[in-house]
C-alpha cells in the first residue's frame, strides 16, 4: 500500500519569530515546507543569515529570491531615513510599500510551478495597525483575487493574524521553534539595537511571559 503525499506549502521566511513560528505551525500541520528568503535590497543581511538557519533547523527546503525596490521610500531601504523606535502612531518608517503584495506574488507563482496546495504568511495584529498590506482585509482580498488569477487553486493562510506578539512567542514555544535562530531588529549589528520597534515589541512579548530573549541585546 502506497503512503500518502504530504501536501506541500511554500512559506514565506524572514527570519524574524514571527515567520519561523509559521513555520512550525505548517511543518505541524504535516505540510513540506518550501521556504522562500527574500533579498531585496534591505540595509542589512542579518535577517537572511537567520531565515537560512531557521530553514535549516527545521528540516526545510529553501531558496534566496533576489529582487530591487529601485525607488526606496522606507527605512529599511535607505540611510537616510531614520528607523522607528518603540511605538510609532501611523504607518511607520520601516514600512516597505505593497512589499507583502510583492511577496505574496512570488510565493503564488512558485506555489503554482511546484505544485504547493498552500502559501504561510507571517502577518499578525500588532503589525497590520501600521502596515497596510498586514490588514486580515489584505489577506482576504488577495485570497479572492489569487482565486480568479492562477490555473490552480493555492490557499493563503496568515495562522498569526489575530495573536499578539507575546501569544506567537508561546505557540512558537510549544512548537519548538528555536527562538535563538530568529532575529528581529532592523539593523544588523553584532547583536540586537534593543532601541527600534521591532526590538520593542520582541522584547515586550517576551517580558509579558516572564521570559528572557534568547538573543543578547546591545548595551
Amino acid at each position: 500500500m502506497k503512503s500518502k503525499k504530504s501536501p506541500s506549502a511554500v512559506v514565506l521566511l524572514s527570519g524574524g519569530l514571527d515567520s519561523a513560528t509559521v513555520l512550525y505551525w505548517a511543518k505541524a500541520q504535516g505540510f513540506k515546507c518550501y521556504c522562500l528568503i527574500f533579498d531585496y535590497g534591505q540595509l542589512h543581511k542579518k535577517e537572511i543569515i537567520y531565515a537560512k538557519k531557521i530553514a535549516q533547523a527545521s528540516g526545510s527546503n529553501y531558496q534566496i529570491v533576489k529582487i530591487t525596490f529601485p525607488w526606496k521610500g522606507s527605512a529599511l531601504l535607505d540611510k537616510k531615513i531614520a528607523l522607528p523606535k518603540k511605538i510609532v502612531k501611523g504607518v511607520p518608517s520601516s514600512y516597505v510599500a505593497a512589499r507583502n503584495i510583492v511577496f505574496l506574488s512570488f510565493a503564488l507563482s512558485f506555489a503554482e510551478t511546484i505544485k504547493a496546495q498552500r502559501i504561510f504568511i507571517g502577518a499578525h495584529a500588532q503589525d497590520y495597525s501600521g502596515y497596510p498590506d498586514c490588514r486580515p482585509e489584505f489577506i482576504a482580498a488577495f485570497r479572492r483575487m489569487a482565486q480568479k488569477g492562477m490555473l490552480e487553486k493555492v490557499e493563503i493562510s496568515a495562522p498569526l493574524l489575530f495573536k499578539t506578539k507575546a501569544q506567537i512567542i508561546r505557540l512558537g514555544q510549544k512548537l519548538g521553534v528555536p527562538f535563538a535562530l530568529t532575529w528581529s531588529c532592523y539593523r544588523g549589528g553584532r547583536y540586537p539595537c534593543g532601541k527600534c520597534d521591532s526590538c520593542y515589541y520582541r522584547a515586550k512579548g517576551f517580558k509579558s511571559l516572564g521570559l528572557g530573549d534568547p538573543l543578547k541585546i546591545k548595551k
